[in-house]
């Protein structure tokens, strides 16, 4: 059975979407934001959550999209600042508390951190991926 949870995705490209569409396929009941209609159509056609189109960065399209009954927020757009501060936003005035923030540049992971914002990291998941292949490939070197 699965626990059903409301969970809000701010930023529908590539991780966005894929997030989207994985959760509804679980049966996640999924809302969707993005300013671009044409990031939104990238959601599969078997997508069963709602979507929004409007800025992130708006309180009111916050509220449009129901964070204050949300039980997770994964703030997924492209733009690190707005990430934080949809994150931010999400904690502090939503008062959610399973929030996720996508941040690109590593060396900003250290403010997020300061407001207690949980972070993926592609450019560090990327970098640590590459260094266990060599590593785990020079392990093997030297068998």
């Amino acid at each position: 059975m699965v626990n059903t949870q409301f969970i809000a995705i701010i930023g529908c490209g590539r991780l966005g979407a894929n997030l989207a569409d994985r959760l509804s396929r679980q049966g996640q009941s999924i809302v969707v934001v993005d300013h671009s209609e044409l990031a939104l159509r990238s959601l599969s056609p078997e997508f069963g959550g709602f979507q929004i189109m409007g800025d992130a960065a708006e309180l009111s399209v916050l509220k449009r999209a129901g964070l204050q009954k949300a039980d997770a927020v994964f703030a997924v757009t492209g733009e690190d600042t707005l990430n934080l501060m949809v994150a931010q936003v999400a904690r502090s005035v939503f008062q959610v508390d399973s929030v996720l923030a996508r941040v690109f540049a590593p060396s900003r992971e250290v403010i997020y951190q300061a407001f207690n914002i949980p972070t993926v990291s592609p450019t560090s998941l990327a970098a640590d991926y590459c260094i266990d292949q060599l590593d785990d490939r020079n392990s093997q070197l030297t068998l």
